[in-house]
């Protein structure tokens, strides 16, 4: 019998099989396990011979099992190597580059465009206080202007900023006049649609001299000469809103990029489209940072929307969701 099983073992060709054969000879039900059951029905002089004989048996079929066994996983592993080998040296011809996200690409068109009119960039913390991102900006406690931002609050009165307002704050506070700076950067409030999102991108301007010299006139001639460069030749339009921290203000719009002011799906066929917000100054915001006989405008824009007119893209959650197939398309 013993013959019989070293031969299978040399015969086996894998690993199940050799822990097949283990199982039938080793195992609580084996072949060699029953040899031993019978110890109990020999007699006395014979039993320690028959022991003898079947524990020769047993380690020699143990030794046999455990050398196939570092054969068969040597084998095993040669195998697996060679499939899942690589030719390093393989040129490859389906390699492809990346490309700058449009959103990305979009930020860094307007902030060299203001570079190259001599704004400076300024930025400020993600996680702000109520002082900065509301009171600041002539939003006090309970103003309804408050509602039209849904805020992140965290538990020890900070909050997650809702717009780069208060890196205007922030700047006015440690610099002196004159100011000529664009904050951009992430910002974030409780929305999520086909518009909109939690977090999303900002770029706010503000410009601040001493005595009255700021006008509305310098805040529209600044913008619609922005415009034409992110947009071509449209048409600009103000219209009276209301911000608080500006006085007067306007919301901006310009002619519809998709059916150029013929009317449409997206423009809601009124052929005209909102992209950003200005005013003069509140003189109530330059009171809160220590100005005084101070003058200066504002403007504040959505860099995802504007990625979305100039790529035509239709639903600004896809900006967010890593389809490599959108952003294949701006190698």
């Amino acid at each position: 019998m013993l013959d019989e099983i070293l031969n299978k073992i040399q015969e086996c060709n894998n690993l199940d099989q050799l822990e097949t054969i283990r199982v039938e000879t080793l195992g609580k039900k084996g072949s060699l396990t029953q040899e031993f059951a019978k110890m109990k029905t020999i007699p006395g002089p014979e039993k320690k011979a028959f022991a003898e004989n079947l524990n020769k048996q047993k380690a020699a079929v143990t030794e046999a099992l455990d050398e196939k066994k570092v054969v068969l996983e040597k084998e095993a592993l040669e195998i697996k190597l060679q499939s899942e080998k690589i030719d390093v040296t393989r040129f490859n011809n389906e390699l492809s580059c990346g490309a700058t996200h449009p959103v990305v690409e979009t930020m860094n068109r307007i902030i060299t465009y203001f570079q190259n009119l001599n704004f400076a960039v300024e930025e400020g913390p993600l996680v702000e206080d109520d002082f900065h991102n509301f009171e600041a900006l002539n939003l006090p406690k309970y103003h309804p202007a408050r509602d039209m931002q849904d805020t992140f609050y965290n538990k020890d009165y900070t909050l997650l900023r809702t717009h780069t307002s208060p890196v205007q704050i922030r700047t006015m506070l440690s610099q002196s006049t004159p100011i000529r700076m664009i904050a951009p950067g992430t910002v974030f409030r409780r929305d999520f649609d086909i518009t909109h999102t939690p977090m999303f991108h900002q770029i706010e301007a503000l410009v601040v001299e001493d005595g009255d010299h700021i006008s509305f006139a310098n805040l529209k001639h600044v913008l619609v000469e922005f415009l034409h460069h992110m947009f071509g030749d449209v048409d600009v339009r103000f219209r009276p809103s209301f911000f608080p921290f500006t006085e007067p203000s306007a919301e901006v719009d310009i002619s519809c990029v998709f059916c150029k002011g013929d009317g449409c799906r997206v423009c809601s066929h009124t052929g005209w489209l909102e992209v950003l917000g200005c005013g003069i100054v509140d003189q109530n915001v330059f009171k809160a940072v220590g100005y005084e006989g101070k003058s200066g405008y504002a403007f504040g824009l959505g860099v995802e929307r504007f990625a979305m007119l100039i790529h035509s893209i239709g639903d600004l959650r896809s900006l967010f969701e890593s389809d490599t197939r959108l952003i294949g398309q701006f190698k």
